[in-house]
């Protein structure tokens, strides 16, 4: 649960007026709404524009809004009334960091007695308002240590300010490409400004933050083109938003990665150019480019494994590589290098259902029947095409129902089934590989058809 912070102001002193003065404002349409409207439910919603209410009794102590940020004190309270109130504003909602209690009558000083009423308060570790000084003060320490971060690799956060157009262009280039000289590198990177953006929305509105925005925003940015390397997200709008991201807010829109993978575009190596990439290597930031590969490839092998099991020898292939280069066995040149071989080998295996003449779906049962490489003449292998063929035209015609993986009735005949499709295996396949491998062909099934048409190759299509 977040916390709340307190920041304590005079009571503003009352005007005197010294004249009977004719009320201006009409009080009967306000009272109608308060009838006539649901107000409750406008106020919890976080996108209605009923957005300040004031209140006393019922809404303060008994009303949940967990969107709420900011509650004025202006009345005195203790004890249990003072400890609901306070709760209003210190629940979890989004990215909400904490609430915000702004005291005018001094009632934060009834705060320790009502924490002892309720077993709290033995430490300051327990109260749930904690002096918005303090915020402050981790927000500036937080500040200290990414600067310290950026200025070790030679990027100076005042420069980048400074510059304009293509220059401050050129500056952001350079730190993105600082940054990624290594995963560990961009991790530390990734965390501290994480959490400079967490405190700085946490003290939102504060005083300070103007001086803060420059840096909190210049971080949000280079943050977002860091994860933009992975070509899951499009970067097109990218250039043309920098510089208003910089100068007007800290919400990079430009810059949005997706919540959900789901329906991530899928990756198409076989449209990269590699010798233009190489020769753009060569000659431009290398760690950027290396890391923009890195992110294609693993983004293409994510979804090339999700069709199919039997490439995880890929995978491995290129952890294998990345933990050579980040403990410093390669150098960036035969790492890139390495990366262009196997984003070369991903394309031609993307391409090898259609050489084989089979679709995808297809292709992964008939590497299951046939990894790791087996004694298998050309006839052999034509006849587990046919196999892997009929068994998933049976299947997706008769077993396959909705919601089958549910019902232990529906999951035994997509068994049966399996077994019985594999019976035609050729005599190279002894009775424990027949076995094994109908056994690896349900699980393999089960994973990826979810029933009446529903499959990841569905998705894929």
């Amino acid at each position: 649960m977040p916390l709340s912070h307190l920041r304590s102001e005079q009571h503003p002193k009352p005007t005197v007026l010294h004249r009977p003065v004719e009320p201006t404002l009409d009080i009967v349409p306000h009272r109608e709404r308060m009838v006539q409207e649901d107000l409750d439910t406008k106020f919890k919603d976080p996108d209605d524009p009923f957005r300040i209410v004031f209140v006393c009794a019922m809404w303060m102590t008994g009303f949940d809004a967990p969107s709420v940020n900011t509650i004025y004190l202006d009345k005195p309270m203790k004890n249990h009334t003072l400890m609901q109130t306070i709760a209003r504003a210190n629940r979890v909602f989004r990215d909400k960091q904490n609430g915000l209690i702004v005291d005018y009558v001094g009632v934060f000083r009834n705060l320790e007695r009502a924490l002892a009423i309720y077993g709290a308060g033995r430490g300051e570790g327990d109260t749930p308002v904690r002096d918005k000084d303090k915020l402050l003060g981790s927000l500036r320490v937080a500040i200290e240590e990414v600067t310290a971060f950026l200025r070790e690799r030679g990027v100076e956060p005042q420069s980048i300010f400074d510059a304009e157009g293509f220059d401050r262009l050129k500056l952001l280039n350079d730190a993105e490409d600082s940054i990624v000289v290594s995963d560990e590198s961009k991790r530390t990177f990734l965390s501290l400004s994480a959490n400079v953006a967490r405190l700085y929305k946490a003290i939102l509105p504060d005083t300070e933050a103007p001086e803060v925005g420059p840096l909190a925003k210049l971080l949000s940015v280079l943050t977002q083109r860091i994860r933009n390397l992975d070509p899951e997200v499009d970067i097109s709008g990218v250039m043309e938003g920098v510089n208003r991201v910089l100068d007007e807010s800290i919400t990079a829109r430009s810059f949005v990665i997706p919540d959900s993978k789901d329906d991530e575009e899928p990756v198409d190596l076989s449209r990269i150019d590699f010798e233009a990439l190489r020769e753009r290597f060569e000659q431009g930031r290398k760690n950027t480019e290396a890391e923009r590969l890195r992110g294609r490839v693993n983004s293409k092998l994510k979804q090339m494994i999700k069709l199919n099991k039997a490439r995880t020898d890929y995978q491995e292939r290129l952890q294998r590589l990345i933990d050579e280069y980040n403990a410093g066995s390669l150098n960036i040149d035969l790492y890139f290098k390495a990366l262009l071989k196997i984003a070369r080998e991903l394309n031609e295996e993307d391409q090898r259902a259609i050489s084989e003449g089979l679709s995808e779906e297809e292709l992964a049962v008939f590497d299951i029947l046939t990894k790791p490489e087996m004694p298998l003449t050309d006839k052999d292998k034509g006849e587990v095409k046919r196999i892997a063929r009929d068994l998933l035209e049976t299947l997706k015609r008769e077993k396959l129902v909705l919601d089958w993986r549910k019902r232990q009735q529906a999951r035994a005949s997509v068994r049966v089934a399996v077994l019985d499709g594999l019976d035609r295996l050729p005599t190279a396949y002894t009775d424990e590989m027949y076995q094994s491998k109908a056994e690896f062909v349900y699980q393999h099934v089960y994973d990826s058809y979810y029933g009446q048409g529903k499959s990841v190759y569905a998705k894929a299509s």
